[in-house]
Order: C-alpha cells, then structure tokens, then sequence
C-alpha cells in the first residue's frame, strides 16, 4: 500500500490534502507533492495543466432522449446483466457500492447499486449522462482508468475535484475483444471497501468477463449458416450538440459544437423566444400557436412570418442543421437549452450540480407569454427541489442565489435543518425576522 496510507485514515487525508493545495497554487516542486502517489500526481498534474476546475461540477453531456437512444444502440447494452451479477449481487439497491458505466469517451450511461449512496452521489454531478473523463472533472478512478489504459483506484482525497472527496472508487476499462480498443469503464464507488486490492481484482475480472461474453456473442453469430443482411450502422450521435443558453441572459446564446468545429450565435430577444419555444415543444407548433407563444394572443400569425424569414437566413448562414421546418413549425434536430439541462439534473437527484449550473431566470427580460410561462416552470421545479429533497448545505446555498434570498420558506427549513449550536443560526434568523417586517 502507497506509503501514504500507512498512517491513520485522518493523517494520510492530511498529507494529500495538503498537496492537493500545494499543486492548486502552481507549487508542482513543493515537496508535500512527492508523498503523493506518482500515479496521482501524474493526473493531478494533467489536470492542472489542462485548467480543470477543482470544484467544478461535470458537464451534463447527454439528455434525457438522447442518452436512451445511445444507450440503446452501445455496445456494452448486451453485457449489463452479466456486470449486474458480478458486481451487484444479491439486492442491488442495498449492495453498499455504486455502480457506473460508462463509454469511451467518460460520459457516464448507467448508475446502479444502493439507493442511498445513489442519493448522496447524485449531488455531486455523478448521474447518467454526466462526462466524469479526466480532462473535464480531473483525478477519478472511471476518468484517470480511460486516459491510462489500465486499472485505476483512488482514495478518497486523491481526487482531483474536492466535490469527490468524500468517495473512493476503482476502475477498469473494457476493450473491443478484436481491435483492442476501448468501448467503455466499468467503476464502483463507494467508501473504503471498494479500493481494497480485493476489490480491484473483482473489477478488472468483471471487465475480462465482459469482453470474452462479448467474443462469443460476435463468434456464435458467424457461425450461423444463414447469411445475414447487415443493416447500416446506427447513428447514435448527431454530428453536432446544438444547445441554446437562456439562464440569466438577455441576448440567448445559440451554440454547436462537434468534433470538428464550434460555432456561437448571438440572438435577438425574438428570436431567442422564437427558437426557445420551438426547444421546449418538440412535436412542433402551428403558426397560430407560435404566433401566440412568442406574440401574445390576438396578433395575427402575418406578425410571425417576416420574422422566421429573417431567423432562417441567420441559421442557412452559420447553422444550417437548425433552420425550421414549417407546417408546423418545427425543429429538424433536437435543440438542447441550458434550462432543461437544469431541470433534467433536477429529476435526476443532482441537486448541487443544478444549483451551480443555474445562472439566473429563462430570458428574464422577455415579455413573450410562452417565454415567462417556461421561466417560471424551471424556477418552480428548482425550488421544489430545494424545498423537498436538498440537503442542508445546498439548501444554503440557494438561500444566497436571488430566488432563495427571499424565500422565507426555504430559509425557515434551512433553519430547522441546522444543529442547534450552527453559527449559521443568527444570520438566518435575522433575514427570516427581515423577510417577515417587509411582507407585515
């Protein structure tokens, strides 16, 4: 065992920590940082050099539609039931272990195991969907396993991200069985069971197991005598990740981004209305619908028209994938905004993560009716969450972002929920007895 665990559990933290610090401040000589273990460091070193954010929460790279598609069509789907049964077994959601598994590229596309770790977990951005590679959140077992190839355990504080501190995980990278490339990372989080050696051999012999099972699959279907017709492969991506930010802005941000080329568009307030509404209701919209979302009732779709005239030219231009379709208006690919991002964290457990990935209300200076009915949809999903299933430190949180600042319910169970001796209490209470005189 690395020399730096040879001490108490609370020492070695220490000594990580203190290295962590260390590194964070650009001291990669300081001496605290040769305690460290070289595979740690290594990653540590990366990641600082790749300007990771040390508390920055995982991008949600996936939704909700778009991770089913490509879940559906990954090869590791075949093989779920047999990572299943060597790693959960008996009840899966009291197996004391989360498990994850994710793609090639770290975008994490099943969570399973314990529910009440999956409860804790979920808040620090650790859902389905999310991108937990080495390079976006730093120092993890999935993340670190995927950028070296091999087997990986982290401890606790040797993570990159304090947010990850309180976990230790271990991981293995699963390999196509011919081409040896990598399909995905098998990982289990969890506390210090899960990086004893006993459990990094269960998770590498899961990943062996899942690349033979996946060997077989490939020679049975060969040796069947009836030739098949191979059908044309599956697009489980689009080319492109189209995404409208529209959280705490008055001019929308239209952005895409592929493997090859980004590009960004800033948009006029109407047709950011426009473009949003078409987001929010994929199935598609009458002219007489849109005209009334964007407009307001009793103004005449002829209002409309010379607008998405002038919207579709901004698009042919810069983004032609995104240019609308007409009778009804639509869409022709899937349109991502920041806001559902946000709610889709919410439905998902993730709370800090949406907490920090809220910048503010939907186009707060729009007037369009549709606009102000989805701003208050996603500020009302995100309080209901604050109010019912946050735990106390992000229910603090949102006290200090301005929909919680006055929202003398949320500050009342904030105040229920602090230990009695919390020097936190006063303030509380003084903004409560505040809140109270303005409203009396």
């Amino acid at each position: 065992m690395p020399s730096q665990w040879q001490s108490s559990p609370e020492a070695s933290r220490l000594i990580i920590e203190r290295a962590h610090e260390e590194l964070l401040a650009g001291n990669l000589d300081d001496q605290r940082l040769q305690q460290v273990r070289p595979l740690v460091r290594a990653s540590w070193e990366r990641s600082w050099r790749g300007r990771v954010g040390p508390e920055s929460p995982p991008a949600l790279e996936l939704g909700l539609d778009e991770l089913e598609e490509y879940r559906r069509a990954h090869p590791l789907a075949a093989v779920m039931d047999t990572i299943r049964g060597l790693l959960l077994p008996g009840t899966p959601e009291d197996a004391g272990v989360v498990i994850a598994i994710g793609d090639q590229a770290g975008r994490l596309l099943w969570i399973e195991g314990d529910r009440q770790l999956q409860s804790l977990t979920d808040d620090m951005g650790f859902v389905a969907g999310a991108n937990w590679a080495e390079d976006a959140v730093g120092t993890t077992a999935p993340g670190t396993a995927l950028a070296l190839g091999q087997p990986v355990q982290i401890r606790g504080a040797e993570h990159y991200n304090r947010l990850v501190h309180p976990w230790s995980c271990t991981a293995a990278p699963v390999r196509d069985p011919e081409t040896q490339r990598v399909l995905g990372v098998i990982d289990i989080t969890g506390g210090p069971e899960v990086v004893t050696p006993q459990a990094r051999l269960l998770v590498d012999a899961t990943a062996r197991a899942v690349e033979s099972e996946l060997l077989i699959t490939r020679l049975r279907a060969r040796a069947e005598v009836a030739p098949r017709v191979h059908p044309a492969p599956t697009r489980t991506r689009a080319a492109a990740r189209a995404t409208l930010h529209v959280l705490g802005r008055d001019r929308a941000r239209l952005e895409t981004a592929s493997d090859h080329e980004e590009s960004v568009i800033e948009l006029s307030a109407r047709h950011a209305a426009i473009l949003l509404m078409l987001a929010v209701h994929r199935q598609g919209l009458s002219a007489e619908r849109l005209t009334e979302l964007v407009y307001g009732a009793d103004v005449s779709p002829d209002t409309l028209r010379p607008e998405m005239v002038r919207l579709r030219k901004v698009l042919e231009q810069r983004m032609p994938e995104l240019v609308p379709e007409s009778r009804p208006y639509r869409l022709p690919v899937t349109l991502d905004t920041d806001a559902q991002d946000v709610m889709s964290l919410l439905d998902r457990g993730a709370h800090r993560v949406a907490l920090t990935a809220y910048r503010g209300p939907v186009l707060p200076e729009s007037t369009s009716p549709g606009v102000e009915e989805f701003r208050d949809t996603a500020r009302a999903a995100l309080r209901e969450a604050m109010l019912s299933e946050a735990s106390l430190d992000v229910l603090l949180s949102y006290a200090e972002i301005p929909e919680g600042q006055s929202d003398a319910e949320a500050l009342r169970l904030a105040l229920e929920m602090l230990p009695a001796r919390s020097p936190k209490r006063p303030g509380l209470v003084a903004r409560i007895e505040r809140l109270e005189r303005a409203q009396a």
